[in-house]
């Protein structure tokens, strides 16, 4: 059977080129695809790794290794949570704060570039139905984790 539905391979190619331009575009600062990372703590600072592992969607060991090369370039530090101290809180330095303008201007020129030729209305309608799509991922994959714990009896 031909699969005539390529949402999923729009969506990567998207996601890909995305990532590059947006590497690209940043390459100086040396923050590689750490920007959502940062952008996440700019509107939420102080944040555990797991909170941004969550928030983001990726893996906790790329979380760390992202973390650890930011923190490295000054962009961010890592505190221990005084409620639990196994656990680091991540906030962003001055240094962190300061290339916040530049990556938001980087985001909204994809932004523009990718809805080149959209409507206001169009652009809202894109955003609904990737919002959409999101959240039966999301969804599927807690139901996913519901039948795999059900499974496992806890």
């Amino acid at each position: 059977m031909k699969n005539e539905y390529l949402i999923g391979r729009y969506i990567s190619t998207l996601y890909r080129y995305g990532q590059s331009y947006s590497t690209k575009r940043l390459e100086t600062l040396n923050i590689g695809s750490g920007y959502g990372l940062m952008m996440r703590l700019y509107r939420q600072d102080g944040q555990s790794q797991e909170e941004l592992s969550n928030f983001l969607k990726i893996d906790k060991g790329t979380t760390a290794k992202t973390l650890k090369r930011l923190e490295d370039e000054g962009y961010l530090l890592r505190k221990i949570d005084e409620k639990d101290r196994r656990a680091y809180k991540v906030f962003l330095t001055p240094k962190g704060y300061s290339v916040i303008p530049e990556i938001q201007s980087v985001i909204m020129d994809w932004e523009n570039l990718i809805t080149s030729g959209f409507n206001d209305e169009e652009i809202r309608k894109v955003e609904a139905i990737l919002r959409r799509m999101a959240e039966n991922a999301a969804n599927y994959k807690i139901e996913l984790e519901e039948k795999e714990r059900e499974k496992s009896g806890l």
